[in-house]
């Protein structure tokens, strides 16, 4: 009888333990179960198409990101030159902002896109996802890497799409996708809570993140009427319409307040 129950105790003790720590494969479905957005509408003729560019700047007091402790993964540490601080707000030095995903919102509902055949990439290096923030469009390939020496697990919290939760030791891949539009998809890691990312998931290819300039991208887009809308982790969302012409190169830009 002390065997039995020493056995059973032991068999919900590991099965709890290999879950919270992100051991093995366990999928978690939303209450509704995704299904892939069906592609309708006509190719658009870019034959004369035009482009949105712009900045997108921060105004006020900079906000201050707390300290990342790795001490605990002293490899992942090792791989930072000096401290790490989240990643939640970075501010270039010329006082645009980094990270800030761009999109076009509206306008582009009469079009349909051919699934791209290259894949993103997502991976997890010095115990941090990179990119911290990217774009696919929907049912595009995500080549997901681990280049540490720990394990991670991986688990995007969608609200659109299907959860999932996946753990990956060294050198391990994977690949997964999205069948349906969200913005965003924030990634985590349960065995690192710091680490974070957010993916937005788009129906079509006019979509760009800002970089070291803080300067986006749209190109190719047929002549229209839009609404762009600019997304940042901290300080939310942004809108503007405007119109792109025949051959025409468009120009707006956001300003975030701290």
């Amino acid at each position: 009888m002390f065997n039995h129950k020493f056995n059973f105790s032991l068999f919900v003790f590991l099965t709890i333990f290999m879950v919270a720590c992100g051991g093995g494969e366990t999928t978690e479905a939303p209450a509704a179960e995704s299904t892939p957005e069906v592609a309708s509408g006509v190719t658009p003729d870019l034959s004369e198409a035009g482009s949105i560019s712009g900045k997108v700047n921060f105004e006020g007091t900079k906000p201050r990101m707390p300290r990342i402790r790795m001490s605990a993964e002293p490899t992942c540490e090792a791989k930072h030159s000096g401290p790490t601080y989240a990643q939640e707000v970075l501010i270039n030095e010329d006082g645009t902002l980094k990270n800030v995903f761009i999109w076009v919102k509206e306008g582009l509902e009469d079009y349909k896109f051919d699934t791209p055949t290259e894949a993103a990439t997502l991976d997890q290096n010095g115990c941090l996802y990179s990119p911290h923030v990217f774009g696919v469009q929907t049912n595009q390939k995500i080549n997901i890497g681990n280049s540490d020496s720990v394990t991670h697990n991986i688990h995007p919290v969608p609200k659109n799409n299907r959860e999932w939760n996946i753990s990956q030791s060294p050198e391990q891949k994977y690949e997964r996708s999205f069948p349906r539009q969200e913005i965003m998809v924030p990634v985590k890691c349960n065995v690192h809570p710091w680490m974070k990312a957010y993916i937005g998931v788009i129906s079509h290819p006019y979509f760009s993140v800002t970089g070291a300039d803080g300067s986006f991208n749209l190109n190719d887009l047929p002549p229209g009427d839009y609404t762009v809308e600019a997304w940042h982790e901290k300080f939310g969302t942004q809108e503007q319409k405007l119109t792109v012409a025949p051959n025409g190169a468009s120009e707006i830009n956001f300003v975030f307040q701290g």
